[in-house]
């Protein structure tokens, strides 16, 4: 049996978008063993799946020595790996792999880590200006592509667990909801800084607006514990019963997922927990204000991608350069509501074609080729 290592994204939405890989390299690779590394924080995104047999957790900047760099690579040697796949395009997942003695690693040949490596291919989105954007699964199914690993879909896998489920029931319990009322949730922030923040006060109205058409729905805002102020604050401006939040009680990822599982909504800013409910098949409104769509496009056929056009954007910074964050605060909430309305009246979500109301670049394949 081979041994084969994943180093996996850092952040929770890009490991979301790494399972097409996994799944195909579980394809590829039927009889290996598969140990992925990952950030303690991102390891529920994997709970449930049949695409890795061990979690190496990691984190460079904890305080635990069990996360740091020296025990990972030496658990790694004690695996003695035949394949190190690095999904990071990172020089530091390259000297780990390498001091790992993996026999074969492999990655993106990029920001001088050739080295390193013993085999990869050039990014596919390299230009002479740098790099263009291009979706997250394609670029980390090139990889699968490389290894020769058969084609098994670009859709995303998630689950839930009996105890991400059992959560989700003791809050609706504790607030009330009837599983047939329609469920909204509100997704408020994101690990890449403040400049993806949508206004508490735009939240605050579109919840209004929402409950004015229906009145029976629950709104839920969902939150990690840097967005607990602001969810907390979502719900004191909207002043309504039917808006509630995670903050004040348990929090978790996997409470996160099973509540965007059971929704019939979600309204998102560019974040993480925006690709659960890709996962799940659920309608989505994404709100993006200072990154390029096309780093996170899903193909997701329910999702509807909102973007206000500024003279700065969109800039890729996680804190507004200017101090105005226009991008966000002019993406105002009527528009929002009159694409939320839309997505609900929908009978057949799966069979409706993604709403794209901002022209971005061509989408190219992981082959290269411009897509239409």
């Amino acid at each position: 049996m081979s041994e084969l290592v994943v180093m996996c994204p850092n952040l929770i939405g890009d490991t979301v978008m790494a399972t097409p890989f996994l799944r195909a390299l579980r394809a590829g690779y039927p009889d290996a063993r598969i140990h992925a590394v990952v950030k303690p924080v991102v390891v529920p995104v994997l709970d449930g799946l049949p695409l890795v047999d061990e979690i190496v957790r990691f984190d460079p900047k904890s305080k635990d020595p069990q996360l740091g760099m020296t025990a990972v690579v030496l658990h790694l040697r004690s695996i003695s790996p035949d394949l190190m796949v690095l999904l990071p395009n990172s020089f530091r997942s390259a000297l780990i792999a390498w001091k790992s003695g993996a026999k074969a690693r492999v990655g993106y040949r990029r920001g001088g880590r050739g080295m390193l490596l013993t085999g990869g291919p050039k990014p596919p989105n390299r230009t002479w200006q740098g790099f263009r954007p291009m979706p997250a699964v394609d670029y980390y199914l090139g990889l699968a592509q490389y290894l020769s690993c058969p084609d098994m879909g670009a859709y995303l896998q998630q689950e839930t667990t009996v105890a991400d489920e059992a959560a989700a029931d003791a809050f609706f319990a504790k607030n009330s909801h009837q599983p047939a009322h329609p469920l909204v949730v509100f997704n408020t922030g994101g690990a890449f800084g403040p400049a993806k923040n949508w206004p508490v006060e735009h939240f605050a109205e579109l919840a209004a607006g929402l409950l004015r058409n229906i009145p029976t729905m629950k709104i839920v805002v969902i939150c990690g514990p840097a967005e607990a102020e602001n969810a907390r604050r979502i719900v004191e401006l909207a002043a309504d019963h039917r808006v509630v939040s995670l903050a004040g009680g348990p929090l978790g990822v996997g409470l996160s997922k099973a509540i965007i599982r059971r929704s019939r909504l979600m309204v998102t800013t560019d974040s993480g927990p925006r690709h659960f409910a890709t996962a799940f098949g659920i309608p989505t409104v994404s709100l993006f204000g200072p990154t390029h769509i096309e780093w996170t496009r899903t193909m997701h056929p329910g999702a509807v991608h909102l973007q206000k056009p500024v003279p700065c954007g969109p800039c890729q910074k996680g804190t507004c350069p200017y101090g105005h964050h226009r991008c966000m605060k002019e993406l105002i909430p009527a528009k929002v509501l009159d694409a939320c309305i839309e997505l609900l009246g929908r009978k057949n979500v799966e069979s409706t074609p993604v709403i794209e109301l901002v022209r971005s670049s061509p989408r190219r394949s992981r082959h290269g080729m411009m897509r239409s």
